[in-house]
């Protein structure tokens, strides 16, 4: 009877055992199937995000050079109306993220810079040049950086960046969504988000 008792709680032991073994492996094929889930969904989300903008403006050239110990001058002058168009892209296959699957946790560990992209279409008009001073491509050049230059600060200026920065953490919020759906964390800067409330006021 004794080693009856005794060969009895060996096999309950063994099938125990092997049922522990299982329910593990299973556990792990669900993580793995979970992990390999979100990883997929996040690269889904890497589009690239944009908001454009039109600016107008005009612009007043005036140049001259001396010549003969500065006795005589030539000059040339333009005015120039620009209408630009500029966008702020945010390139979220440049995310970076990580997946922490023993905690469940996905941390956002970089967020791609805005993109500003400037295209400026410049028309001359009112045109006077002297024969030795004459416009050309180095004038040409300065004239479309000094152009771009005042877009660009014209563009920080406005609410297009800001416009940008919504949408982006709009694009963000799906692998908010994504991670929650499924039991996991998503984490930014070492904080976690418990609502979207939170997540949408995120600091990029």
């Amino acid at each position: 009877m004794r080693n009856f008792l005794i060969g009895a709680i060996l096999v309950l032991l063994v099938v125990f055992g092997i049922r522990y073994c299982e329910n593990r492996n299973i556990e792990k094929d669900q993580l793995e199937e979970s992990t390999a889930l979100l990883q997929q969904q996040i690269k889904n989300v890497g589009k690239l995000v944009v908001t454009e903008g039109t600016f107008s403006q005009v612009y007043s050239y005036k140049n001259s050079k001396k010549f003969y110990l500065d006795i005589f001058s030539a000059r040339k002058k333009a005015l120039i109306i620009v209408n630009a168009t500029a966008t702020v892209a945010y390139d979220l296959s440049k995310l970076e993220t990580e997946i922490d699957e023993e905690n469940k946790i996905v941390r956002i560990t970089s967020i791609p810079k805005e993109e500003i992209t400037i295209n400026p279409e410049i028309k001359y008009y009112d045109v006077t040049q002297d024969y030795l001073n004459q416009f050309d491509a180095e004038d040409h050049n300065k004239i479309k950086g000094r152009i771009e230059k005042s877009i660009r600060e014209k563009v920080e200026a406005s609410s297009l960046k800001s416009n940008a920065e919504n949408r982006l953490i709009s694009e963000l919020q799906k692998i908010y969504i994504l991670t929650n759906s499924m039991g996991w964390t998503l984490q930014y800067n070492d904080q976690n988000f418990n609502d979207s409330e939170e997540f949408e006021k995120i600091k990029l």
